[in-house]
Parts: C-alpha cells; sequence; structure tokens
C-alpha cells in the first residue's frame, strides 16, 4: 500500500480546492478551454458529513494540488444556491452529499454518495480522468506515421490525462528531432517529462529557462516532482534503494524547496513496501511533525496504516495508539475521539475505549443525532462485553 504518491500535484503554494465561483455555463465553458473535467460538491447546510468532508477533506493541501490541477471545482448548497437548486434539476441528488464528475460535454463521468476521506477522495478523482480517454483520437494518426508536432503534443497530454503510459511516445517522437527548441517541441518536453530517470528529464533540465518562457514556474516544478515521484515508485516497484536515491538526489537538486519532505514521503513508501517497521515509524514521525504539520486526519490515516500492516508488531502498535490519541487530543472532535476508543477496543483496552467512547459522545450531542446514536450503541456494546 503506497500512502504518499497517491497523487499527481501541481503548485505547491495551493493550499485546499479553490472553489470555481461562477455559473454552471460558465464553468462548463471553462473546462473546456482548459480541458478539465468537472468536480460538484452537491451538499445541503444542515447534513453533517457535508460539513465533515468541507472541514477535513477540501482544505487539505494534497486534495487541492491534485482536484485544482485536474478539475474545474463547483460547490452548491442544492436547497439554498439558485445555481445548486438549477443544477439537482438535470443532475439527480438524492443523498448529501453527493460527489459530481462531469464531461465539459454534459456526461456524467461518475457520482459518488457519501463522504469521502482523503485518500479515497483522491482516489475518485484519479478514477475520473481515467474514465476520460480521448488519446484515441490522436492513435490512429500517429500509428500511421504522422508526426506533426501538434498533433504529438495533444496524444501526450491524452495519455497523461487518461493515466497512460506517454514516456515511450515522447521519446520515440524527439528523438528523431533536429531542433528541440521550438516552441511545441518544448511543450512536448515539458508535457512528457514522467520519469526523473529518463532522458526526458535531462532535456527538461537543459532547456528550463527556454520552457519559463512557455510555462509558469510552477508548472516546471509540478513536472520535476511529478517525475521524481515516478521514478521513487518505479523504485519500490524494483525494491531498488540506488533508484530511491537517484530520486530523491534529482529531486534536492532540481527542486531544492520541496526536497525535504519528498524524501520523508519516499522513505516512507519505500519502508511501507518493504515491510520495514523501524525505518517507517521513524519516518512517520517525521513526516507527522515536518510534512503533515499535526493534522488530525493525517494521524488517524497513518494509525490505520500502521495497523494494518504492522499488527504484530508491539513498537508499531503502540505508534498507532499515539497517533490516533494525537488526532483526538489536539481537533477535540467526537469523530476522532470515536476513532480512537475504537481502537483502544480492538486493543483490548476497554476502561480506555469507554473513556474516550464518552468523551466523543459529549462531543457529539446536539452535534450529529445519527453520530451520537452510534457512539451510544458502541457504548452498550463496551458496557455489555
Amino acid at each position: 500500500m503506497i500512502i504518499s504518491f497517491l497523487a499527481a500535484v501541481v503548485s505547491v503554494q495551493a493550499q485546499g480546492i479553490e472553489f470555481f465561483k461562477g455559473t454552471w455555463e460558465e464553468a462548463v465553458a471553462e473546462a473546456k478551454k482548459q480541458d478539465k473535467l468537472i468536480f460538484v460538491d452537491a451538499f445541503a447546510s444542515w447534513c453533517g458529513p457535508c460539513k465533515a468532508m468541507a472541514r477535513n477533506v477540501f482544505p487539505d493541501e494534497q486534495v487541492g494540488q491534485y482536484y485544482n490541477a485536474n478539475f474545474i471545482n463547483i460547490q452548491w448548497d442544492m436547497e439554498k444556491d439558485p445555481e445548486g437548486v438549477k443544477f439537482r434539476k438535470k443532475y439527480p441528488v438524492s443523498a448529501f452529499p453527493t460527489l459530481y464528475y462531469i464531461d465539459y460535454t454534459g456526461e456524467v463521468v461518475q457520482n459518488i454518495r457519501g463522504a469521502q476521506q482523503i485518500d479515497k477522495f483522491i482516489e475518485l478523482g484519479r478514477n475520473a480522468l481515467a474514465k476520460v480517454d480521448r488519446s484515441g483520437l490522436f492513435a490512429a494518426e500517429y500509428e500511421k506515421g504522422n508526426r506533426d508536432p501538434e498533433l504529438v503534443l495533444n496524444y501526450v497530454k491524452a495519455l497523461n490525462k487518461a493515466g497512460k503510459p506517454s514516456l515511450a511516445i515522447t521519446n520515440d517522437y524527439l528523438r528523431d528531432q533536429q531542433d528541440l527548441t521550438s516552441v511545441t517541441n518544448l511543450r512536448i518536453i515539458l508535457e512528457g517529462t514522467a520519469e526523473a530517470d529518463s532522458r526526458v528529464f535531462d532535456l527538461l533540465i537543459e532547456n528550463r529557462k527556454a520552457i519559463a518562457k512557455l510555462a509558469s514556474e510552477d508548472e516546471i516544478q509540478h513536472k520535476i516532482l511529478g517525475a521524481c515521484q515516478a521514478t521513487a515508485q518505479k523504485a519500490i516497484s524494483f525494491q531498488s534503494q540506488d533508484l530511491l536515491e537517484t530520486a530523491k538526489s534529482l529531486m534536492k537538486k532540481h527542486y531544492p524547496a520541496e526536497a525535504a519532505d519528498f524524501a520523508i514521503e519516499a522513505d516512507m513508501d519505500f519502508a511501507l513496501d518493504q515491510r520495514d517497521a523501524k525505518t517507517f515509524l521513524a519516518a512517520s514521525k517525521d513526516y507527522m511533525s515536518k510534512v503533515a504539520d499535526h493534522k488530525p486526519a493525517e494521524y488517524v490515516r497513518l494509525s490505520n496504516v500502521i495497523m494494518a500492516t504492522f499488527p504484530r508488531d508491539n513498537r508499531a502498535v503502540k505508534q498507532a495508539e499515539d497517533f490516533a490519541r494525537e488526532a483526538a487530543e489536539r481537533s477535540n472532535a467526537y469523530e476522532f475521539y470515536y476513532t480512537y476508543a475504537q481502537l483502544l477496543n480492538k486493543l483490548g483496552k476497554n476502561k480506555e475505549a469507554l473513556d474516550a467512547a464518552n468523551k466523543a459522545l459529549d462531543l457529539a450531542k446536539d452535534k450529529n443525532q445519527a453520530a451520537q446514536r452510534m457512539i451510544e450503541a458502541f457504548i452498550q456494546r463496551l458496557q455489555e462485553g
């Protein structure tokens, strides 16, 4: 299970999802202009799970980076916002929240009912993008030998959006090019940079100043980061520590501002795949303090990962418990105290679980009746057990 590199990212300056301000028609026009899908958070003001997503998921930096890069994002109250009411007449909403992914053609790519956690929400975005594959529009001409630069650029873009490999196409095209400094070829280099241990990555670095005249620094940094992430993923697949160090080294050299965080996350993922509890636990502590800024949702996520991966390692189980407690105490939210109580119960710590559950119940009162009933039932089972 890879926990850090689930999402392709863009501007490191982004903080959470940036929701589009405008009408549905304007959003469609913008999506078509940018060749993006439209994501719609169809919510209601009274909906508890909607509020939880708005509080814990949408502001997350990783979520913002992924969704801002790949979607035109809309957030409408389906009962109060005029645009939401109009939207609901065309796209049915029978539960809250409903998460819609819609092509600019108006076709629904997918829709999911219910609140999502961070990783699952990013995965939903990836799945939606993979369902819209425009690469076939260019593949036939390319296979016939058409090497028009604009066709190749659009082909590589379409492959990337669909989550398909594009490096071979990029290399095949660039191999026969005499002038790599033309505007379109520079754009192909930028778009086709998929792995850090590749000739295309070297060309990006060699032509960085020229490419910077065509694209923003954020776009270039995004490509460097994404390429280093892909190489780190390859290192995990090949179980190659050397390749992992290559990814970390190239990141440090060409994107130093994010290199330290990248190294921590890369080490975590590699250690997790290797089932190396000692390294993972040390890296996860660094991650929480230096990367995740002690976010409660991240504490819970890592606690779950540790329990799923190292359930028989006493040190790991203790750290999972500590992380769950940190999430509860830092958030002072019923959701996190309830999660902490469930973990304590799983560990056989009935009294501590009961204390945490009662705290969750106190926090849930007058806020969420459904959660209150669920916690009360859990407390009853603890008392009977």
